[in-house]
């Protein structure tokens, strides 16, 4: 084996290894071991991070010279990732009264149920983001799911040495074979 195929063959096998790791951040709520913090509000639609599942299938990995390269395709994966500030905009505040009313519009006048108070919540929270003025700061909390971190580390490691033990045993097979 080559040395060039040995390298192509660590990063192409890190590469499937780390990008199942990073898909699995998304099953775990968190960046391996560090949960996710949790959000003000609960969503109907289960994890916030998981309500229409673009941004999880928006990872992408490739190999570029001796590197491996992860991107997402969707633009607010680096704010989630790393965290940071975001501005509201006019067009927020509409989208977030459609919200509000399509929350609110579910709702069954009178009727008490677990369903009704779930909407009802949700529609509040619309409502209070929508009463945001233009131009304040919403602090978006990091629910980083790329990145480094010690089991990537080990992760590469397992991986480097299973591809290094099996070249090692192939180089041992040629030797015994040719010494015949």
């Amino acid at each position: 084996m080559k040395p060039n195929d040995l390298i192509r063959n660590i990063l192409t096998d890190a590469k499937v290894q780390l990008a199942q790791e990073f898909d699995q951040n998304f099953e775990r709520k968190g960046f391996f071991d560090k949960q996710w913090p949790a959000t003000k509000h609960q969503y109907s639609r289960g994890s916030l991070m998981m309500r229409s599942g673009k941004l999880r299938r928006g990872n992408k990995a490739r190999v570029r010279g001796n590197s491996i390269v992860f991107t997402n395709s969707m633009p607010y994966a680096a704010l989630h990732n790393e965290g940071g500030e975001i501005t509201v905009t006019a067009k927020m505040k509409r989208y977030f009264w459609a919200m509000h009313y399509k929350a609110g519009g579910a709702v069954v006048a009178g009727s008490k149920s677990q369903r009704n108070k779930r909407l009802s919540d949700e529609a509040d929270k619309w409502k209070a983001m929508a009463l945001l003025k233009v131009g304040t700061k919403m602090k978006i909390e990091q629910r980083q799911f790329i990145g480094h971190h010690p089991q990537v580390d080990a992760a590469v490691r397992k991986i480097v040495d299973h591809i290094v033990q099996e070249l090692a045993a192939d180089l041992a097979n040629r030797m015994r074979r040719s010494s015949r």
